[in-house]
């Protein structure tokens, strides 16, 4: 025989999904959870000092692969304008990497805050893209650590031999992470298109017809980002942007299949177009028939007069205006 219990009662993700909680309890939850995420940053943080060197040497690895990039006693070296300079960027390396680290519990964090306010399918679509997300900004990160060796290589190689070259280490960290943050967000586009797909805003033929433009803007926008004029860069970013389009295009191809978009009455006409006027199954018009003659119609009564209004009452002033 069990034992009667409390009833449990709704959970606060169904308070907030029901519209139950109050603007103060919306306040205080929403405080609850940005002090659980900078906790976890915290922690991250505490493991990205102790990682700080180890990713400081990763980073270097493209320039210390270069031939010429050893000196005489076969160490990779750097310099650094101030004293301080190399403790502030492994500091900054700290906070990147404690992100990173701490990035699934302060994003659960924050999707648990906005996820009540979403219907089903969106939180549903929001899961797909945040795990197509992950992976495709990594992929960008990592083109982007090749390319870095290749432009240095052909960036050093204009340098005068007369001229002793030493990279200063905050500007080169600075550029390769910059490289390495535009190459991984501009791996985010598919998305965006995927996005606008998927709520309804064009059409996967509509994606398609523009593919010309798409494949002349990644090829700027890759000539602008990638950090040399040679063209292995730019064409390696170029050609990876345009063959996710094209796999974004055809998942929205898919998508408007699956919903029976382009099915519509006037789907398949332009925007000044007339829509065609369909006359086979229309009925003609027959004349109405005549009216008889004006001597049959029978005469039609006057209006009487209006009916005399009879005057009001007069007020009691037994009381003043305002009672």
């Amino acid at each position: 025989m069990a034992l009667p219990g409390r009833k449990k009662g709704p959970s606060q993700f169904e308070q907030a999904a029901n519209g139950e909680m109050t603007l103060l309890e919306h306040v205080r939850e929403l405080r609850n959870r940005l002090f659980k995420a900078s906790i976890a940053i915290v922690v991250g943080f505490g493991v990205g000092i102790w990682l700080a060197t180890r990713v400081r040497t990763l980073l270097q690895q493209p320039y210390c692969e270069l031939p010429g990039s050893l000196d005489a006693d076969g160490e990779c070296k750097f310099v650094q304008l101030g004293p301080g300079d190399l403790f502030l960027l492994d500091l900054k390396i700290a906070l990147w990497v404690g992100l990173i680290v701490a990035g699934p519990f302060w994003l659960y964090q924050l999707w648990a805050f906005i996820a009540p306010g979403l219907h089903r399918h969106e939180r549903r679509y929001a899961y797909i893209f945040t795990a197509i997300a992950a992976p495709l900004f990594a992929l960008g990160a990592t083109l982007a650590f090749f390319v870095v060796q290749k432009g240095l290589e052909f960036l050093l190689s204009l340098s005068d031999t007369s001229i002793n070259t030493t990279l200063e280490i905050t500007r080169y960290i600075g550029f390769v992470t910059n490289l390495i943050m535009i190459f991984g967000v501009a791996f985010e586009f598919p998305l965006v298109v995927l996005m606008l797909n998927f709520v309804g805003l064009v059409s996967g033929r509509k994606l398609l017809s523009f593919w010309r433009v798409a494949v002349f803007v990644f090829f700027a926008f890759s000539a602008v980002v990638t950090p040399t004029p040679d063209p292995f860069g730019m064409t390696a970013l170029a050609a990876c942007l345009c063959l996710l389009y094209f796999i974004a295009v055809g998942v929205a191809l898919i998508n408007d299949r699956r919903k029976g978009r382009g099915k519509e009455i006037y789907a398949g006409l332009d925007d000044d177009e007339v829509s065609p006027i369909d006359f086979g199954d229309s009925e003609p018009v027959t004349a109405g028939a005549r009216v008889e003659a004006a001597s049959t119609i029978e005469p039609v009564e006057p209006v009487g007069g209006p009916t005399p209004v009879t005057p009001p009452k007069p007020i009691e002033r037994n009381y003043d205006d305002m009672t």
